[in-house]
């Protein structure tokens, strides 16, 4: 066990991509900090008011999910003072809870001395998530493409994706349990089929850095945005836009309300600045892929 003052840098991430729904998941350069130091009780702060809201003692999430990573393997931890800073937007399609879960898992992996690897670390995340695609990309970094079922966990990883990103950002946040309740129960099997061939294609080009096609593959998803996009103003204006103005494809952000704007390595502030002039009911942030998942300091 350990005390010890320390820092956890962790990135936000995008998923699905479009069709790759509950697989794929992009690390963003926009990161979340937490420092950690010994404390008579467990605490958690957050700089700024966008997470004032969150709980701040043992109900927090970074704390349960240190408490429970901890339980695991049978091992106690004393505890600690939690500083947050975070440059990612709360609610809104990035990975906000996924980043959190991850940087409980490598808080508790450094005070109780578990020595996880990395799988073994986006094993933990994903049973916690339920799903792979947002905590293999907080803790791995790049691009990852997950299949997850049971005990069961395959991952290609790309460190390195060479591309660039615009997220629009809408003032309210959504709930991901009220998006989930807008997908249907089941999809005919010609529909799954084209769904399918649209993420194998994605993936693959993906895998090339040939985001010409993924981009365009991006919006051939029929698993979840036929059926959220009537949440996001001027959707399919923005689309038409984003496309007019060099970017490769656009497409939901995670579960919404953001949208994720795959662009050239270079353009995004060019593509940002534009189409918040013409919607600016949105917040455009110009990023970049994070080569890095998550890492102490």
């Amino acid at each position: 066990m350990t005390e010890a003052n320390f820092s956890v840098v962790v990135p936000a991430t995008t998923a699905n991509l479009g069709p790759g729904f509950d697989s794929i998941g992009l690390a963003l350069a926009l990161y979340m900090t937490v420092d950690v130091e010994p404390s008579e009780a467990w605490s958690v702060s957050y700089d700024g008011d966008e997470y004032g809201s969150l709980p701040n003692g043992a109900d927090n999430l970074i704390v349960q999910t240190v408490l429970k990573v901890a339980a695991r393997y049978d091992k106690k931890v004393s505890t600690h003072g939690l500083r947050v800073h975070s440059d990612i937007p709360l609610g809104k399609g990035l990975g906000s809870s996924a980043t959190a879960i991850a940087a409980g898992i490598e808080i508790a992996d450094q005070l109780a001395g578990l020595d996880l690897t990395p799988m073994e670390k986006v094993k933990i995340g994903s049973e916690m998530e339920g799903h792979a695609d947002n905590v293999s990309a907080a803790l791995l970094g790049g691009v990852t493409i997950s299949y997850y079922v049971g005990d069961s966990i395959d991952i290609v990883h790309i460190r390195k994706p060479e591309m660039g990103a615009v997220i629009l950002v809408p003032p309210a946040a959504l709930r991901t349990e009220e998006s989930r309740g807008l997908l249907p129960g089941q999809l005919l099997h010609a529909e799954a089929t084209l769904g399918s061939a649209a993420s194998s294609v994605m993936a693959a080009a993906i895998a090339r850095d040939d985001w010409a096609t993924a981009g365009k593959m991006m919006e051939q998803d029929i698993f979840h945005e036929p059926y959220r996009k009537h949440l996001f103003p001027d959707f399919e204006e923005i689309r038409l836009a984003a496309k007019e103005i060099g970017a490769y494809g656009m497409t939901i952000s995670g579960a919404g309300p953001s949208i994720f704007i795959a662009v050239k390595s270079g353009e995004e502030a060019r593509i940002a600045d534009q189409l918040m002039e013409k919607f600016p009911y949105y917040k455009g942030l110009a990023v970049q892929p994070s080569s890095d998942g998550a890492v102490l300091k």
